[in-house]
């Protein structure tokens, strides 16, 4: 079946020695595996069409395997994230945790919405650190991930000092901190950010200023807690962290 799709480019691999597999992520199918025949031809029409993070209409043949690409029409080629090497590994990361955590023809606008969303701000330069941590926190619950944030996951108070606990898999507050040995003590501040990415909608974002030390802490907790409950071995992610290892005075 021919269909018409807008989709983003989230991995690209070479078959042959001119055409590509493409994975594309879509509003109206999921994620969709599509050979782009002669794409890695110069001259190829499909050649500026097949390159990751593309976002754009795709005419698409479809059957029960692997699908066809017949053309395409780029809207973004997300110029700013190719030309920069940070902008790149973090956009990197967001379509491989994408790629990873959704199933083949797996419809989800919302998800396609925040894909877009987040590699659009990326592309217009905002905070790199920020996006892709809001992004994790809302992937939480596709993947079927709920940290407890509204209350101390033991005895359930709203207000006060919390740590973050791994093991209990949220809040805790002052006086039940002691439960877990290994909490992660983090700022009035981080406990708000955590809070505010859960629920907040991307497309309000404006500026947002965050401390260092209260990056530092928010990456801390989402990273141990996808490293607990998620499965997920990325090589972006190792990227990422060797990145902020060479970053860090």
């Amino acid at each position: 079946m021919l269909q018409k799709v807008e989709g983003i480019i989230i991995r690209t691999t070479n078959y042959g020695e001119t055409n590509k597999i493409i994975t594309l992520f879509t509003r109206e199918l999921g994620k969709v595996g599509v050979m782009a025949r002669g794409a890695r031809k110069p001259s190829s029409r499909l050649a500026s069409v097949s390159q990751i993070f593309t976002y754009g209409y795709f005419l698409i043949q479809t059957g029960s395997g692997l699908g066809t690409l017949q053309q395409g029409e780029s809207l973004s080629s997300m110029k700013h994230i190719k030309e920069d090497i940070i902008s790149t590994a973090y956009a990197s990361y967001l379509v491989e945790l994408t790629d990873k955590a959704v199933e083949d023809r797996k419809v989800n606008p919302y998800l396609f919405e925040l894909l877009y969303q987040s590699l659009n701000y990326l592309n217009e330069g905002l905070d790199t650190e920020i996006i892709t941590m809001i992004y994790e926190i809302k992937m939480l619950q596709v993947i079927g991930l709920y940290p407890h944030l509204t209350s101390c996951v033991s005895c359930g108070v709203t207000e006060g000092r919390f740590s973050f606990s791994i093991g209990q898999g949220g809040l805790l507050c002052h006086d039940c901190k002691n439960n877990d040995t290994h909490r992660i003590d983090i700022s009035p501040a981080t406990v708000r950010l955590l809070r505010l990415f859960h629920s907040f909608d991307l497309n309000r974002l404006g500026n947002i200023s965050v401390k260092d030390e209260t990056k530092k802490e928010l990456k801390t907790v989402i990273s141990r807690f996808y490293d607990e409950y998620s499965g997920l071995m990325l090589k972006s992610k190792r990227f990422l962290n060797q990145l902020d290892s060479f970053q860090t005075p």
